[in-house]
């Protein structure tokens, strides 16, 4: 008997920061992402509304949150702010959340981004916005491709 195939899964990922969190949404049938916007936040703590909105448009069935840690893997002075806000996020949601260690993932969207530029793709300027949006694409994108089963809620 054939396999039936396995569902798709739609993913939203925070790159959390204190004074901005970029958002991406992708797929685990493209297992590609895309940078959806940068937000403001105040401490860590974003305009709810406009999560609110852009969870409600993406409608997904799991939220990736990246969680800082030194190269060393310990944890660094962010690591338990974004803890704290996947425990949020999951909650107000009430969807599962999975933290992705996301070392490196903003020196890769910079590098992306750099690459865009010098290529033509992008004519202006890379601001840190960019980045954050970018740097949760890579995250998200990461966690698509190790291809983990969806938590339990």
């Amino acid at each position: 008997m054939p396999e039936a195939p396995a569902q798709t899964i739609v993913a939203v990922s925070f790159d959390f920061g204190l004074k901005r969190i970029g958002i991406a949404a992708g797929d685990s049938l493209t297992q590609a992402a895309r940078p959806i916007a940068t937000i403001a936040a105040r401490d860590g703590t974003p305009d709810w509304s406009i999560v609110d909105r852009y969870v409600r448009d993406w409608d997904p069935a799991i939220l990736v949150v990246g969680v800082p840690y030194n190269m060393d893997g310990t944890a660094t002075t962010l690591t338990e702010a974004a803890r704290v806000f996947a425990t949020t996020v999951g909650g107000r949601y009430q969807k599962p959340v999975v933290q992705v260690d996301e070392r490196l993932s903003s020196r890769e969207a910079e590098d992306q981004l750099r690459q865009r530029r010098s290529s033509g793709e992008r004519s202006r300027r890379v601001s840190r916005g960019d980045v954050d949006a970018v740097a949760a694409t890579v995250l998200l994108e990461q966690w698509l491709r190790e291809s983990r089963p969806l938590p339990r809620t």
